[in-house]
């Protein structure tokens, strides 16, 4: 069997973007619990998907 696979991500790639993206729900998920209307909770999550991948992407070697 050949080992020529073509990967869209590297594993580590995908580590830090499920990272982000759970921290972006998780802030998001916060922020409408809170009292914030939907639109804010969507940028809030955004910000925070930013902040975790280049975070992530710093920590995890």
């Amino acid at each position: 069997m050949s080992d020529n696979r073509s990967t869209l991500l590297s594993q580590r790639a995908a580590v830090i973007f499920l990272l982000g993206a759970l921290t972006a729900i998780g802030a998001g998920v916060l922020t409408f619990i809170n009292g914030g209307t939907p639109a804010s909770a969507t940028l809030v999550g955004g910000a925070a998907f930013g902040a975790a991948v280049t975070f992530f992407h710093t920590v995890i070697d």
